[in-house]
């Protein structure tokens, strides 16, 4: 199952004004199960979006996610009944044109990891 692909974004409304890459920030800040590339992540060396780009080639799929992270993901990250993108844009795309203009920094995430956590444990209490 795939949940995303940069490439889904890149046509429609996607602002011209912006990179490819902005495709791809929202669903790289997902993506933890690639222990090679890890490490660049916790050193912060690369963004979540150049991750997501870099070592998933812009696909977010089930086989990035172990049973658990599936079940969350299939919940959270749903387009029609989760919550994530509601959060996303209420936390970071606030006074921007659209949810594409969200930098990939380490700030953005930052502010979106608290609620992802927290979304997380909310799930597990309610699985």
């Amino acid at each position: 199952m795939k949940y995303d692909d940069a490439s889904w974004h890149y046509g429609g409304e996607f602002p011209p004004d912006l990179p490819v890459e902005a495709g791809a920030t929202h669903a790289g800040i997902h993506i933890d199960d690639f222990p090679d590339d890890v490490p660049s992540l916790h050193a912060r060396s690369v963004t979540p979006g150049q991750f997501f780009l870099n070592s998933c080639d812009g696909k977010f799929t089930d086989e990035d996610l172990n049973e658990e992270g599936n079940k969350f993901t299939q919940a959270y990250f749903d387009v029609q009944g989760g919550s994530f993108l509601a959060d996303y844009e209420r936390l970071l795309a606030g006074g921007l044109e659209t949810l594409y203009h969200v930098p990939d920094t380490w700030e953005t995430f930052d502010i979106l990891r608290p609620v992802l956590d927290e979304r997380f444990k909310e799930w597990r209490r309610d699985a």
